[in-house]
């Protein structure tokens, strides 16, 4: 879930998080709250909001689904991913699921618009040795991946209407 909340100056923020170290694939890397469906979820945009919620604490009743955005598939976790648009109308609180959000990275919206947060990274990976990814830099941070796939679509998305 791509979540647009109010920042204390009344601009618009989108919440990333920072995934926990673990063993897998997205250990300790910058993402957006989801995660795989479950069975009891009846669809794809149900997981999103519990997973949502699970992560960072914003209930399904206080979210407004803008859109859904495109499909990727991720290699290294075998995922199929379908992220959405959200508004959260309260700046806070987020209640963090420490077992999988080691941290917050609130990202003012202007941020994600402005080209000069856009950067070349080389890195490695899971799959690849000094590859060279296209990324963003956001608080220190660098984003890379779906993660940053899903921004970028969502930047061409408001470029159109702004």
């Amino acid at each position: 879930m791509a979540l647009f909340y109010p920042s204390p100056n009344n601009k618009t923020n989108v919440l990333l998080i920072l995934r926990t170290p673990y063993g897998g694939v997205h250990s300790n890397q910058i993402g957006l709250p989801g995660g795989k469906q479950e069975k009891e979820d009846p669809d794809l945009l149900s997981t999103a909001l519990r997973e949502t919620y699970e992560e960072v604490g914003v209930p399904p009743d206080q979210l407004t689904v803008l859109r859904s955005l495109s499909q990727l598939y991720i290699p290294p976790s075998n995922f199929v991913v379908w992220p959405y648009m959200g508004l959260y109308h309260k700046r806070e609180p987020f209640v963090l699921q420490r077992s999988e959000v080691a941290a917050l990275v609130e990202v003012p919206l202007i941020d994600i618009l402005d080209d000069r947060k856009v950067i070349v990274k080389n890195l490695t990976t899971s799959y690849a040795k000094n590859v060279d990814v296209p990324a963003f830099l956001f608080n220190g941070h660098v984003v890379w991946g779906a993660t940053a796939m899903i921004l970028s679509e969502i930047k061409e998305l408001l470029k159109q209407v702004l």
